[in-house]
């Protein structure tokens, strides 16, 4: 049986717009995890490195301008969820459409990746 887990979109993102990406994609319900930072990750800036390496060695090349991009998850907020049921292809679309928007400046494959569980923190009320 298999440890739980979520689906994210593994990103490398130009850390020059960081920040904008981040405000679209939560504009749209959709959250932004620095791999180096997670709370999932026991060693994270290890994780960011071997994440960024992996990706950009996958593209022969192609993507070697991005060695120095910052490494993100980009996981799913609520109003996506339906209990157990899968992801629906229209929150595949949101984070896609999103992503592209950027061009050059945010590298990813169009493929979700499977996580430990990531928590988003909740407010308390007094």
């Amino acid at each position: 049986m298999r440890d739980p887990h979520e689906q994210v979109a593994a990103v490398l993102v130009d850390p020059a717009v960081l920040g904008a990406l981040e405000l679209d994609l939560m504009g749209r319900d959709l959250w932004v995890w620095p791999v180096a930072t997670a709370p999932n990750v026991v060693d994270g800036e290890r994780a960011a490195f071997q994440m960024r390496r992996r990706m950009v060695m996958a593209r022969r090349g192609a993507w070697d301008d991005a060695h120095d991009f910052a490494a993100i998850w980009v996981s799913f907020g609520a109003s996506w969820r339906d209990g157990a049921e899968p992801l629906p292809w229209a929150a595949h679309e949101a984070v896609w459409a999103t992503l592209r928007a950027y061009g050059d400046r945010v590298r990813f494959r169009p493929a979700l990746v499977g996580v430990p569980p990531l928590s988003v923190p909740v407010e308390r009320s007094a």
